[in-house]
This record gives structure tokens, sequence and C-alpha cells, in this order.
């Protein structure tokens, strides 16, 4: 197909964006309004219907929902050589294509997650069911993620699609009920939701097996009789992922529930969270600094009645009163490192570190730098950390922080790490760490 083509009369087509079982899509210029425009050519489906019925019903059940995280639908058009969907066009890639290089972490994937299930909540909300959620129906634009492929959705009073024994869907997110031939329901699309959130927790779907056949029969087969996976570093998560892949549709959460959970840590992580590049810490909660400032106070108490021996100096003396004949000693004080202070250093070492070991490991005391022989080693494969909370103890002089990292050829990490810092003549440097 040349890229001169025009669509209507009014919809110039670019060039191909994508291509799956239901046709290719295609990046346009609507020359009427002016706007990028995405156009999917409708292919015929032998089990579905025809290709204008399929179009007519992702149009329809797309428009109804008029939701921020799905892809909007603007027109259908029939022409001679196919029916084709007008869409909004969104400038990103899908799911699948982000998580090629690595996995989410937990918080990601939920912050990524969150409003495409409040989507999927207004859709159950008004009788639809998706029926196909997975990695490549979500793309990942700069407004954040969006929903989209209804041409299989099904709503409550459509009879279209509604044959005994036809399975729909793509095998590798198909809940336990729909692989063995049962009806979709907005639980079936909360399992393929939890589907999908394993796939970006790990960057493979959910029962891919390296050493197994991965055919859609075996896939489909081990959904029947197997266990959902375990997911290693889903971290808080998995609570939610568990229940939302029960074998049970009625033990699962519904959609809005799934929203909120997701909703609720989200809204908790963006409130620790730093800012990106070079971060500068978050400051502590208040509680923490009026520890702090406790611990300062008592410092200087201390100093002061050093400076006061028998408690007679005058408060304003800048001598500590001696007796006769004793040599004169200057006055010495420890400087009292801030809450700040420590975790703006915390930041400023993982991405030192990450970016040049070498200056990382000069952040190191000599002591802490002979009993850190893989350092190097370790950091050398850190790619993209980002803070995610960081706490300072000035009393302690140590800080706390977790952050999530790519380890090459691992996937993306979250660790909780405390460094044990030194201030060597105005420097500060980390006499030790424990993760954990």
């Amino acid at each position: 197909m040349t890229t001169n083509q025009r669509v209507a009369g009014r919809y110039a087509l670019r060039h191909e964006i994508g291509r799956g079982a239901g046709g290719a899509v295609w990046a346009a210029h609507d020359e009427v309004l002016g706007r990028p425009v995405a156009l999917k050519r409708l292919v015929a489906t032998s089990p579905l219907g025809d290709d204008a019925v399929r179009a007519e019903r992702e149009a329809r059940l797309a428009a109804q929902l008029r939701h921020p995280s799905v892809v909007s639908v603007y027109d259908l058009v029939t022409e001679t050589d196919g029916t084709w969907l007008v869409m909004e066009y969104v400038e990103g890639q899908a799911l699948s294509a982000v998580v090629r290089e690595a996995p989410l972490s937990a918080d990601d994937a939920a912050r990524v997650l969150a409003p495409v299930a409040d989507a999927l909540a207004q859709a159950h909300a008004l009788g639809i069911v998706h029926r196909d959620v997975k990695p490549s129906n979500i793309l990942a634009g700069p407004e954040g993620a969006k929903l989209t492929d209804f041409g299989i959705a099904r709503g409550s009073e459509d009879a279209t699609l509604t044959r005994t024994g036809l399975v729909t869907g793509s095998p590798a997110y198909l809940a336990p009920e729909v692989a063995v031939g049962g009806q979709a329901t907005p639980a079936s699309d909360v399992w393929s939701l939890g589907a999908t959130l394993v796939h970006l927790l790990t960057g493979r779907p959910p029962y891919h097996r390296d050493d197994l056949d991965n055919g859609p029969l075996a896939v489909v087969y081990r959904i029947a009789h197997e266990d959902p996976p375990v997911v290693a570093d889903a971290g808080w998560l998995a609570p939610l992922l568990a229940r939302t892949m029960a074998k049970d549709p009625h033990a699962r959460p519904t959609m809005a529930e799934v929203r909120d959970a997701l909703s609720r840590t989200v809204a908790a992580a963006e409130q620790t969270m730093a800012l990106p590049a070079l971060p500068r810490a978050r400051r502590t909660t208040r509680a923490l600094a009026g520890v702090a400032a406790a611990a300062v106070l008592v410092l200087l108490v201390v100093a002061v009645l050093l400076l006061r021996p028998d408690g007679d100096g005058p408060p304003g003396s800048r001598e500590t009163p001696r007796s006769a004949g004793a040599p004169s000693v200057p006055a010495t004080s420890t400087p009292v490192r801030t809450a700040a202070e420590l975790e703006e250093f915390a930041g400023t070492y993982v991405a030192t570190a990450s970016s040049d070991p070498d200056a990382g490991f000069a952040m190191l005391t000599p002591a802490y730098q002979a009993s850190s022989p893989d350092y190097a080693g370790f950091w050398g494969k850190v790619k993209n950390p980002r803070m995610l909370e960081v706490t300072g103890d000035p009393a302690a002089m140590t800080v706390t922080y977790r952050y999530s990292y790519v380890l090459s050829g691992q996937g993306r990490r979250t660790e909780r790490v405390t460094l044990r810092l030194v201030d060597e003549s105005g420097k500060l440097l980390i006499d030790g760490a424990t993760a954990g």
C-alpha cells in the first residue's frame, strides 16, 4: 500500500505503525481538521464475523467510554478496499515494547496500570467486557497509558460474539474459565490485567517457560491446569497480584477494587518520590526532623556546660575560665550534619556510582574500599537508578534510602540500603553499608 493513499478523501496515510491479527494500523493526517490520527484497517476474521461488524462494534463500544485512558474513536469508514477505524493518534509504544529493555518496578507498574484499571472499571459499569487486556493493547503515551483495541469487546446486550465454544483473546492473558471455553466476564478482565502486571514486572508473558513449548495450545493448557506464576520481585503488589489471578473468578476483586488498591499506593509513593536525574532527596518527616533538632540541642547544651566548668562562666563569655597557670586550650567542636545534607549526599552518591564507578569508589573510606573488591563489578552493571525515598539520621550518622535500578541482563530491581557515614575534615565518606 502506498503512503500517498487517502481514505474517505480526507485521511492521508503516512506510514504503518503496527500490525496485528485484526489488521494494520497507520499513522495518518486528517486534512479537514488538521490533526494526526491513527487508522486501523480491519481484516476479515472468520471466527468473529466480517470486518465491518467487528469494526462497528469496536467503534460503538470505545465511543461509549470517553475515558482519558482509552484511545478515542473518531470515525468509521467503509471503502472498496475494506473498513477503516479512525482513532486518536498516541505518540508512544505499546507496553509490550517498553518492557523489552527492562521490566518495571512494582511502583512504576502500579503507576502505569492504575488509570487503565479505572478505564476498565468504567467499562464494566457500562456492561462492557474488553476481553483482550494485554501489554500490546496498552499504549504508553506522553499523557499516560491508554487502552485500545475493543475489537472483540462485548457489551451486555451484544449477541454477536456468544458462539458456544469460541475462545477469543490472546492465549497468554486468558483467564482459566475463558481458556476452557467459558464466557468472558468482568472477572476475566481482572485476571488479564493481573497477567499484564506479571508481564510488566518480569518482561515476559506469565506462562512463558524457557524450557517448554510456548505455543498457544501449550500456554492455554498451563493456564487451565497450573497455578498462576509467583513473581519474586512483585514487592507490595504480591498480595494484589495473587487475588487478581485467583483460579476462582468469584475470589477475584472487582476492577474498581484493583483500581483503588493501585491508586492508593501510587499516591503514597508520589509523596515520597525524589526528583529525577541527580536527585535532591525528600525531606524527612516532621517527627524525624524533630528528633534531629533535639539531638542538635543536646549537643549544644553539652558544649555550653563543657565551656563553663562549675557553672560559673557568664552566659555571653567567649573564653573558658581557667585556673591560674593552666595552659590555654582552644575550644573545639564537631560539626553537626543535617538530615538534608545526609540525604543529598545519598542521592549524589547513587547517581555518581552508577555513572562513574571510580568516582563513586572515591566516596568510600580507605577501610571500606579495602573490603569492597567487587565494587566496580556491581556498579558497572547498574543503569537508570531512581531514588524512591531517603531518610537521614544525623545522630547516628546514617542515611537509609530505597531505590530502583536496572541491572544489566537481570531487569529492574528495588532495594533498601543504609549507609554509615563519617565526616573527615568536612567531607562525608561512606564507612560501611547494609542492604535490606
